[in-house]
């Protein structure tokens, strides 16, 4: 996950009421609890999956689901979808808008999150993806070949891959260019096995007394004072999940005709005041 991009705006103005600071403390223990929890359960099974399975994940994504979903019950937020989460091998790709997204998009389907290299030497965070299976990569040309080898691994267990081809989070308000770089290596394992890349368009809705950017995490918003942000709302929204018809990689020419649909597909799905760049 990453937090370059620079919308020109001020952060959104907050309003926290009357007992910001202990709904703080008390939603912030339930999520501190529900994580190691989640860590206590997920380890063992490891322990058991690792040697008999390798990569192969057969049974600790229920738990991350069931650690997803508790999140959204926790913060008092509402979660649900719409369409149908494509089956099969493949990748899903979405609009990137907060921390909040991973909890989003693990609570209804097992997916293995695309991120950054230097993401596994952050301290915790890189721990518990390294933990849920998340595939670390140098977004850089240069390593196609080496995307595609462990793309091909990954996706011959049957593991569906997700990442964020805009490469930054916004506000929520709109939709940034999709970068084509990771696009590529679908089209070399296409070669061996049909390939669907499914776009979903994440909608979040800010709670009713909130600025509509609410749930937003971009630009030089610290990660601390967002979260103590959604964790003190005297009230709460919710986040949509749009699932759009899987493409298949086949019918498209190149990595950035693929990557045109995919973001075609996903702006299609945000509401009209919300589709620009």
């Amino acid at each position: 996950m990453s937090v370059t991009w620079r919308s020109g705006e001020p952060p959104p103005e907050v309003s926290r009421g009357a007992g910001h600071w202990p709904r703080v403390g008390l939603r912030g223990s339930l999520l501190v609890l529900l994580l190691f929890a989640g860590v206590l359960a997920t380890l063992p099974l490891r322990l058991i999956e690792r040697p008999l399975y390798g990569l192969h994940r057969p049974w600790s994504p229920t738990i991350t689901k069931w650690v997803s979903r508790c999140v959204f019950a926790i913060l008092g937020m509402a979660h649900r979808i719409e369409g149908q989460p494509m089956t099969g091998p493949g990748a899903v790709v979405c609009n990137h808008v907060s921390w909040l997204d991973i909890f989003a998009l693990n609570a209804r389907k097992r997916v293995y999150f695309v991120s950054k290299s230097e993401v596994a030497g952050w301290p915790g965070i890189g721990a518990l993806a390294r933990l849920t299976g998340t595939v670390f990569i140098k977004r850089d040309r240069r390593e196609a070949r080496a995307q595609t080898a462990i793309f091909a691994e990954r996706l011959g267990l049957g593991h569906r891959l997700l990442f964020f081809p805009e490469g930054s989070s916004t506000d929520g308000m709109r939709v940034l260019p999709f970068k084509s770089t990771l696009f590529e290596a679908f089209f070399n394992l296409d070669q061996t096995r049909p390939m669907q890349v499914q776009p979903v368009t994440l909608i979040y809705h800010a709670p009713s007394d909130q600025d509509r950017r609410f749930y937003g995490w971009w630009g030089d918003m610290s990660f601390g004072g967002h979260l103590m942000q959604v964790l003190g709302a005297p009230r709460q929204g919710g986040v949509t999940l749009l699932y759009h018809a899987p493409l298949r990689v086949a019918e498209f020419t190149d990595r950035k005709a693929l990557a045109s649909a995919a973001e075609a597909a996903v702006r299609s799905g945000m509401p009209q005041d919300r589709r620009g760049v």
